[in-house]
C-alpha cells in the first residue's frame, strides 16, 4: 500500500475528482477527511469508506476557521496530518464582460484563497511529518477560454502559489508542494451542468475528435492515480510541478475546421 498508514485531508470530495482521489487513498492504506457541501453525498462517501477509514466535515471552505477545523478533525480522528489535498472549487461561467468584481473575488476567494489558508492552518502538523500539498489546478491556467475568465484567473493564480510554494516550503520546512491541472473530466457535476444546457445524459459518447482524440473525456479515477504518486513517498523530493492531465497538448491543439459543432465546455 502506498499511502499506509497516512493522513490526508481531500477538500471538494463528496463528488467528483475530489471523491475519487479520496477513495483511492483509502485504497492505498490512508485515512481521510473528507470535506464539501453536499451532506447526503458525503455520508455515502464516508459510508463507503468506513468510519474507521473517514470522517465528514460539510462546510464552505471560504468560513472563518473552516481550515483549522479540517485541521483539528484530522488530528483528533487519526492522530496525524501528511498531506493536503486543495481540490474544492466552483466552476463559474463568466467573460470580461459578465464578470464584476464581487464574482472575481468570489471565485478566487474558493479557488485560490482557501487553498492558501489551509496549507498555513496544517503547516505545523505537515513539518512534523514531512508531509506534502497537492493543489488541484486545471489545464484552464494557462490562459483559459473565453467563458470561462475568472475560474482561469483564479486557477493561473493558485498555479503560481504551487511554483512559489514548491521551492520555499519545501527548502525551509521539508514540506513538498505539486499539482495537477486536469483537461476535461466527466465528473457528476459536469453531468449535471451538461443536463442544464439540455443534453442528454450520455452527450459525453459523442464528443468531436479535436476535443477528445480517445473518444471519451477523462475519468475521475484517472486523475487520483496520478495525484497517489505525489501524495506518496516514491516522489522522493518532487516539489513545485505541476502536472497536466489532458488527451492533447494544451498549447498546440490543432483548431477544428468547423466550429459550429464544438459544444462550448463549461
Amino acid at each position: 500500500m502506498r499511502l499506509k498508514n497516512k493522513v490526508i485531508i481531500v477538500t471538494g470530495s463528496c463528488t467528483g475528482i475530489g471523491k475519487s482521489i479520496a477513495m483511492r487513498c483509502v485504497e492505498e492504506g490512508a485515512k481521510v477527511v473528507i470535506h464539501g457541501l453536499e451532506k447526503e453525498w458525503g455520508e455515502e462517501v464516508v459510508h463507503t469508506l468506513g468510519r474507521e477509514n473517514a470522517v465528514l466535515h460539510i462546510e464552505d471552505i471560504t468560513h472563518e476557521g473552516a481550515p483549522e477545523k479540517l485541521v483539528n478533525l484530522a488530528i483528533s480522528s487519526f492522530g496525524r496530518l501528511d498531506a493536503v489535498v486543495n481540490n474544492a472549487a466552483i466552476v463559474a461561467s463568466s467573460d470580461l464582460y459578465t464578470t464584476d468584481k464581487d464574482l472575481l473575488r468570489r471565485v478566487i476567494e474558493i479557488n485560490t484563497i482557501a487553498p492558501f489558508a489551509l496549507i498555513k492552518a496544517a503547516l505545523p502538523h505537515l513539518k512534523k511529518q514531512r508531509g506534502n500539498v497537492l493543489n488541484i489546478g486545471s489545464v484552464n491556467a494557462y490562459s483559459g477560454e473565453p467563458n470561462l475568465f475568472a475560474y482561469s484567473v483564479s486557477k493561473g493564480a493558485l498555479m503560481t502559489l504551487t511554483h512559489n510554494l514548491g521551492d520555499t516550503l519545501f527548502r525551509e520546512e521539508g514540506v513538498r508542494v505539486n499539482q495537477i491541472n486536469p483537461g476535461w473530466v466527466l465528473t457528476e457535476n459536469e453531468t449535471l451542468r451538461k443536463r442544464a444546457h439540455g443534453l442528454a445524459d450520455d452527450w459525453y459518447k459523442e464528443l468531436p475528435a479535436i476535443y477528445a482524440p480517445a473518444k471519451r473525456i477523462i475519468w475521475p479515477t484517472e486523475i487520483a492515480a496520478a495525484a497517489v504518486y505525489f501524495l506518496s513517498d516514491e516522489s522522493g523530493p518532487v516539489s513545485g510541478q505541476v502536472l497536466t492531465i489532458e488527451q492533447y497538448p494544451s498549447n498546440s491543439r490543432n483548431p477544428p475546421k468547423d466550429t459550429s459543432t464544438i459544444p462550448k465546455q463549461p
